[in-house]
């Protein structure tokens, strides 16, 4: 059987090479397509931070006045009309809170950019003035997180940097708080964890027990911070401490979650209805973790160790009854 001639290959090869060449073309164009729409717009990446930011600010403040005043205007939209002078009275109260909260985020996002994540800068959520003017911060990751030490370096990173300001501020609040006889005491009462309890000893000193400590905004905000830390660190699906439990102990984080919850609603027949409320959300966002693509890399001693000090972080910050109302 006779072979082809030089002609004949050089003219098949030329026309292998044009038929292989579009699919290249449609390969890149394909590729570019792709990178633009997993780009975020200047609205998603810059607007809507900068916007929900400021908002939030705005309702903090409005609500560390509110707090504040002790008139007689009939709710905030009525202390903000008759009263707007006042607003500035709520600029320690918000200052702090976000604060931690900003502190909190941005220690995902940081880990996040170092671990080569694609994420949001934090996007605060405005909430009514009524309590504390915000419902948080998230920040959205745009890519999956693909190791396990990224997973865990990002969901430890957020909860301790937060938990570190909010010491802080603590401190700071707590030497300017007061102390009064616990029959004057009415309303709101604050659940008291672990560490309050002692860095209240710490810079009070011992009350009695027919007294008790009113916090100023500063320790207010603190507490929040702590409250904030305690709900994220709960070991269920994509909470930083389903992160941190899922990449400590990969699929035991799912039997963890299972333990939580009805724990979560034994609470909220003893003490905070509101326990219902997390337990029936965590039941929506799923309690177990969705797997990472490299289970068993190696987190060291040092990441486990950071993991037990997370552990003691959530016991030190949780109050099981975090709320409760006295007349």
């Amino acid at each position: 059987m006779d072979g082809l001639g030089e002609d004949d290959q050089r003219r098949i090869r030329s026309e292998a090479e044009t038929v292989e060449e579009p699919d290249a073309v449609a390969q890149t164009i394909d590729s570019e397509v792709e990178a633009d729409e997993e780009a975020p717009s200047v609205f998603s990446a810059w607007a809507l931070p900068v916007g929900l930011f400021l908002l939030t600010c705005f309702t903090t403040l409005w609500a560390g006045a509110y707090q504040s005043y002790s008139g007689t205007a009939r709710g905030p939209l009525n202390f903000l009309l008759e009263h707007p002078e006042a607003l500035w009275r709520g600029l320690p109260f918000a200052a702090a809170l976000l604060f931690i909260l900003a502190t909190h985020e941005f220690g995902h996002y940081l880990l996040s950019r170092i671990h080569g994540v694609p994420a949001s800068l934090p996007l605060f959520i405005p909430g009514p003035p009524h309590f504390i003017g915000t419902f948080g911060a998230i920040i959205r990751m745009r890519g999956p997180i693909m190791d396990r030490r990224a997973l865990f370096d990002i969901g430890v990173a957020g909860p301790l940097a937060g938990f570190i300001v909010a010491v802080v501020v603590l401190i700071v609040g707590l030497n300017l708080s007061t102390v009064v006889e616990r029959t004057a005491a009415f309303g709101l009462h604050l659940g008291e964890p672990l560490l309050l309890q002692f860095l209240a000893w710490l810079v009070i000193g011992p009350i009695s027990p027919e007294s008790d400590i009113v916090l100023h905004p500063i320790a207010f905000a603190a507490w929040f911070g702590f409250f904030v830390t305690s709900l994220n660190l709960l070991p269920i699906g994509q909470l930083d401490g389903g992160h941190v439990a899922y990449a400590l102990w990969g699929g035991r984080q799912r039997t963890m979650a299972f333990i939580a919850v009805p724990i979560l609603i034994v609470l909220g027949f003893a003490g905070w209805p509101g326990w219902f409320l997390w337990a029936v959300m965590a039941g929506l966002w799923g309690l177990g973790h969705p797997p990472v693509s490299d289970p068993h890399a190696p987190l060291g001693r040092n990441r486990k160790i950071v993991g037990w000090i997370a552990l003691a972080v959530f016991v030190s910050t949780f109050a099981p009854v975090p709320f409760s109302f006295h007349s």
